[in-house]
């Protein structure tokens, strides 16, 4: 499974939207004028990410079932 592109590339872009996560929320903690400019950016930016990784994973998942 660990020579898997595809299942690489979901694991980074899992990582990604943990990333994303965790500094929306260190924003959000601070408050602030940070809050203010980025917040809602980067709450767009966290959905894009973990649709991507959604698809990624159910596309490791559909792969493996298949045998491929």
């Amino acid at each position: 499974m660990l020579n898997d592109p595809l299942f690489i590339l979901a694991a980074v872009a899992s990582l990604g939207v943990l990333i994303i996560l965790m500094i929306g929320i260190g924003g959000f903690a601070k408050g602030g004028d940070f809050n203010r400019k980025h917040a809602n950016r980067l709450m767009r930016y966290r959905i894009a990410a973990q649709a991507l990784a959604v698809l990624l994973i159910v596309g490791f998942a559909y792969l493996r079932s298949k045998g491929g």
